[in-house]
């Protein structure tokens, strides 16, 4: 996605987010358990800190998280996301960045990953205060499953294979996801995750959606080394499919609905495993 759509996302969602916290800060959270609202508040504006300070100094912070216990969380919030635009709107996006990601360490992974971040606890702020979930756009949420599936889950369970040990099965299954027109097909074996992305489909997701807004088609980029990823995204040999609108999509690979909120067919263990091992990835 392009940098001024990705500001724009993030922009609307933390407005969102902060006005539908302030309507209920001790609400608890169904999705991240243990979590009141003001904790969910809190958590985002130490990670909004958190990327600040990793931009500022150019390396990652060893002492963290601050202790901000005192400081009252939407002001907190506020002062974050202050501080996190100022960084945006005064780097390029190549700029250098330290990152987890070792492919990609620039600003604009930062970006991606705040805007990702925002939508997803904007989310589960709605659900906390039983207020309606609002529309998620279809080229956020199609960028959103490229990136929780190509990193979180591709990059995520080869680099941090203990986190996958236990979740991945013994033998080869392979899973299509399709959200729209793009799709990935992802492997889960006990090496690990590989995910195939159909670039022209997530293109052409972007695009769609970008034009219904009035907006300029984002341009699709190339696909970062590392995960296990390829261009190759055909569904032969996989054992089931998982299909919906990139919205739904999105809040299912990141346990943010029931598992059946979206259409599947063909073996049911098949989706049940890429479930489980979500779960390792998003925890």
């Amino acid at each position: 996605m392009l940098r001024v759509r990705l500001l724009e996302c993030l922009a609307a969602d933390q407005a969102r987010l902060r006005q539908v916290a302030s309507a209920d800060l001790t609400a608890a959270v169904p999705s991240c358990p243990d979590w009141t609202v003001a904790d969910l508040v809190r958590h985002v504006a130490l990670v909004y800190l958190h990327k600040v300070e990793c931009m500022r100094t150019g390396r990652m912070p060893t002492a963290w998280p601050p202790d901000l216990s005192g400081t009252e969380p939407l002001a907190l919030l506020d002062r974050a996301y202050l501080a996190l635009r100022g960084e945006f709107d005064g780097r390029d996006p190549a700029a250098l960045a330290p990152t987890w990601y070792d492919p990609d360490q620039t600003v604009g992974f930062w970006l991606r990953r705040m805007a990702q971040e925002t939508v997803v606890h904007r989310v589960d702020a709605e659900l906390a205060t039983a207020q309606p979930v609002a529309e998620i756009p279809a080229d956020l949420a199609a960028d959103g499953i490229d990136e929780i599936l190509r990193i979180f889950l591709g990059y995520g369970s080869r680099r941090w294979p203990e986190e996958f040990a236990e979740v991945l099965p013994d033998t080869a299954v392979q899973v299509v996801v399709n959200a729209g027109p793009a799709s990935w097909l992802v492997r889960l074996g006990p090496p690990g995750a590989t995910v195939a992305a159909d670039r022209g489909g997530v293109a052409r997701a972007g695009t769609s959606a970008s034009r219904e807004n009035g907006g300029p088609p984002p341009a699709a980029g190339p696909v970062p080394p590392g995960g296990g990823t390829t261009d190759d995204a055909s569904e032969g040999g996989a054992a089931a499919t998982v299909s919906a609108t990139p919205e739904r999509v999105l809040l299912w690979l990141w346990r943010r609905s029931a598992d059946d909120a979206v259409d599947w067919s063909g073996d049911r263990a098949a989706v049940d495993r890429l479930r489980l091992v979500l779960a390792a990835a998003t925890r």
